[in-house]
């Protein structure tokens, strides 16, 4: 385990895997570094990519400074990007998407290029008002310490499939370890310019699918890709075939 603090002094936790251009992973939002599919993950990217894989504040090995503010994970980002050598791709599942893609917009020069996988915005104010009304309801199954009852009906509300959570998430050893959402940025990432390739599953949730539309308009440039039979948990070695191509462009 390595070690690098975050510009208000939170110290994250990461591991490096594989040989080649630097890569940094950006996991969603329940998710940690040592969780096996995030690992899983992780070594199947390394087949081609030096992979930066740390544990977000307040997950895993990683500190926690409150009050959070999505500002202070776009600084541990940077801290790890520099950790990297100062650029790398970034690759972002889920909220981490979200977070790879305000990355980008903050640290230009520092982004290579972005990969993000059913990046998890609202698609339209009616599911933002629903995302809303989850969150509340979670927040109380949390102050009742119903810390179980809160987790899976957050991953029942972002699209993960029920045997998912009861085959893979129950089942690991760091299930306890796991204990806001918003509408695309449209008018701030129309200025963006780093590549940036965009990829949802075939059988991700449709609001998913209408999130990458919108956000395909509105960068500049990307690819926009759909992978055959994946959904919101894509089997890694699929996802690296899409996105190795595109991140190894000089």
């Amino acid at each position: 385990m390595k070690t690098v603090q975050s510009k208000d002094g939170t110290m994250l936790a990461y591991d490096i895997y594989g040989d080649g251009p630097p890569l940094l992973f950006i996991t969603g939002a329940t998710c940690f570094r040592s969780f096996e599919p995030v690992l899983y993950d992780a070594n199947v990217f390394a087949k081609q990519f030096t992979v930066y894989n740390f544990d977000r504040r307040g997950r895993g090995d990683s500190d926690n400074t409150l009050p959070y503010d999505i500002e202070c994970e776009l600084e541990d980002i940077e801290a790890l990007i520099d950790a990297a050598g100062g650029e790398a791709n970034v690759y972002g599942h889920s909220s981490g998407a979200i977070l790879a893609l305000e990355a980008a917009v903050k640290l230009e020069n520092k982004v290579k290029r972005l990969v993000m996988y059913d990046p998890a915005y609202a698609d339209n104010a009616a599911d933002l008002k629903e995302f809303k009304e989850l969150s509340q309801e979670l927040y109380k199954m949390l102050a009742l310490g119903k810390h179980d009852e809160a987790l899976c009906s957050f991953l029942r509300g972002i699209g993960t499939p029920v045997e998912i959570i009861d085959g893979m998430f129950r089942k690991s050893p760091q299930w306890s370890t796991m204990l806001a959402s918003h509408l695309p940025p449209v008018a701030k990432i129309s200025q963006l310019k780093t590549p940036t390739q965009i990829i949802v599953g075939e059988k991700s949730p449709a609001s998913m699918h209408e999130v990458a539309k919108q956000l395909d308009k509105a960068i500049p440039n990307t690819v926009f890709s759909i992978l055959e039979e994946q959904d919101h948990m894509p089997d890694p070695e699929i996802v690296l075939q899409a996105f190795a191509p595109f991140l190894q462009k000089e």
